[in-house]
């Protein structure tokens, strides 16, 4: 097996770890935010757009680390650095 064969498989291995283990935690953080802003806003109805605008906002917050997981993913695919050293080397 060559070099190129070798960063191939394991680039394709990393990227899919990244975004399986990268996308399980903010999954569990989103469903715990909103059960608990469910149950906010049961216990007190007047405060709902305070709740939503604050729960929306966590939401993003969560989620970027699942969008980052899945850029380091895309760059282990496509723009692996390490092409260059099996390359040249």
């Amino acid at each position: 097996m060559d070099m190129q064969s070798i960063i191939g498989m394991v680039s394709i291995i990393t990227a899919g770890f990244t975004i399986a283990i990268g996308s399980i935690a903010p999954a569990l953080g989103e469903g715990k935010a909103l059960s608990q802003a469910l149950m906010a806003i049961a216990q007190q109805p007047d405060e709902t757009p305070a709740i939503t605008r604050t729960l929306f906002v966590g939401l993003a917050m969560v989620e970027s680390t699942a969008i980052y997981c899945f850029v380091v993913a895309l760059i282990l695919i496509f723009a692996n650095p390490f092409w260059n050293f099996a390359i040249g080397g």
